[in-house]
């Protein structure tokens, strides 16, 4: 069993927000496979479904950004989801607008979604999609820049990053280990 878990905040109000790439990232990946999110246990609400042979649950934590570990330990335990059968799909500053970086470990580099992740896993080391939202511009602060939507002109490199996600997802799926998926997809642009 495969776990992807996209890191962002519930409600309308955050939905199309820098902060939520992670939600969007998982709801293109249901979309193309025909995936419901109709599911909720433990403060998430969940997709499941077999693609080929391989059991995946798509999860989107219902407990804000900053507490998104509460919501994804209990998942792991109930559906005894080893570590290496996870990642998590989140929105990184540090990186330009679209581009994708893939790492099986690593600290929480100021992500408070990452911190609560590696508290409540008590790992740093697991599976992570980053995507690229970069730094805020002028006098926003880095709060106004995460929970704001992007500029019309970010869409095209933003729809891009959103595809090559999905498929390195359909490539670990495939049986490919985590370190195949960034042999491949680091080496594209996106590094």
């Amino acid at each position: 069993m495969k776990m992807i878990v996209g890191l962002g905040n519930p409600g309308s109000k955050y939905k199309n927000t820098k902060h939520n790439i992670g939600f969007i990232t998982v709801d293109e990946f249901a979309a193309q496979h025909k995936m419901e999110f109709n599911k909720v246990k433990f403060e998430a609400i969940y997709a499941e479904a077999f693609i080929g042979s391989e059991k995946v649950l798509l999860v989107k934590p219902q407990t804000f950004m900053n507490d998104s570990g509460r919501a994804v330990r209990p998942l792991m335990d109930y559906f005894n989801v080893e570590i290496e059968d996870l990642i998590v799909v989140y929105d990184d500053l540090d990186l330009p607008v679209g581009k994708l970086r893939f790492r099986q470990k690593g600290s929480a580099g100021g992500h408070n979604g990452i911190r609560s992740m590696i508290d409540h896993l008590a790992t740093a080391d697991f599976n992570r999609i980053r995507i690229g939202i970069d730094r805020p511009l002028g006098k926003q602060t880095v709060v106004q820049h995460v929970l704001s939507g992007f500029p019309k002109d970010q869409h095209e490199e933003l729809l891009i990053a959103i595809k090559d996600g999905v498929a390195a997802l359909d490539y670990w799926i495939e049986g490919h280990s985590f370190s195949d998926v960034m042999n491949q997809f680091n080496k594209k642009k996106n590094v």
